[in-house]
This record gives structure tokens, C-alpha cells and sequence, in this order.
């Protein structure tokens, strides 16, 4: 895979009967190193002048957010843990606690795809079972539609 390529993030929340879902599709720098995947970008916040500088760092069984800019955190998905860390915004922070339950990783020759389920608590309540789907690929004519 190129250091260019293509970012795809799809994350869903289910709260009861409740669901939301978002999507980005971002430019991105990518690079591996010892087994594991890392990819960069930068994200615009609406109503901010400031970017935030995103790093996903993946490898099966693992995946490490980390956020700086309008928005600050160091989010860690670890299958069959619980992890809790403090997510900073220009409101105020928020404790959070990440109970991955699966974090899938798939390597192809021109894409890397990754599947992430988990309880998402705040302030130690629990909010909502979320999925994120990750798709990198380096082929500029991919189809990003698809799921």
C-alpha cells in the first residue's frame, strides 16, 4: 500500500431503539511499522478555525486513537478490555469508558479494512453499542459508497 491514500471511517450508535451514524472520508498519510498500521489525517470542526491532527494506530486485536486539536483524547480499544480515558472539547471534558468486544483487522494488497465493536460509557454511565468500520485504500478510483 502507498503512504497516499484514502481514509473511510463509519462509526454507528445504538441506544435502545435510537441509532445515529456518521461518516468521513478524509485524505491521508499512511505507514507500517513493526505489525502494526498507522494512519494520519486531519479533521475539520465546524465552527473552529483550529484542525485536529487524528493518528489511528491498528493491529488485530488492538486499536489506539489519538486526537489533538478542537478536540483532545487517547482512546484505546483493546478486544476483551476495558479501557477509560478523558475526552477534552471546547465545552468541557467528559470521562469515558471504551469496552471493545471485537477489534477485526483485514490486509489486502491495496487496502486495509477494520471492524470495531464496543460499549461506549460517560461519566461512568453506559450510552450506547457502536461499531466503527475503518477502510484505507490507496486506489483513487475505489468505490467509497460501498460498506
Amino acid at each position: 500500500m502507498t503512504n497516499d491514500i484514502l481514509l473511510k471511517i463509519s462509526g454507528l450508535q445504538m441506544a435502545g431503539n435510537d441509532s445515529d451514524t456518521i461518516e468521513t472520508i478524509s485524505p491521508a498519510t499512511y505507514y507500517e511499522r513493526n505489525g502494526k498500521h498507522y494512519f494520519l489525517y486531519d479533521e475539520v470542526t465546524e465552527g473552529f478555525d483550529e484542525t485536529t491532527k487524528n493518528r489511528i494506530k491498528i493491529k488485530e486485536g488492538y486499536m489506539e486513537l489519538f486526537k489533538n486539536g478542537v478536540t483532545s483524547v487517547h482512546m484505546v480499544f483493546e478486544q476483551g478490555k476495558k479501557n477509560a480515558t478523558y475526552y477534552y472539547t471546547p465545552f468541557g471534558s467528559l470521562l469515558i469508558g471504551i469496552d471493545a468486544t471485537r477489534v477485526a483487522v483485514k490486509e489486502e494488497a491495496n487496502r486495509i479494512t477494520a471492524e470495531i465493536d464496543y460499549a461506549l460509557e460517560i461519566n461512568n454511565e453506559f450510552v450506547a453499542d457502536c461499531h466503527i468500520a475503518i477502510e484505507a485504500t490507496d486506489d483513487k478510483k475505489v468505490d467509497l459508497s460501498r460498506p
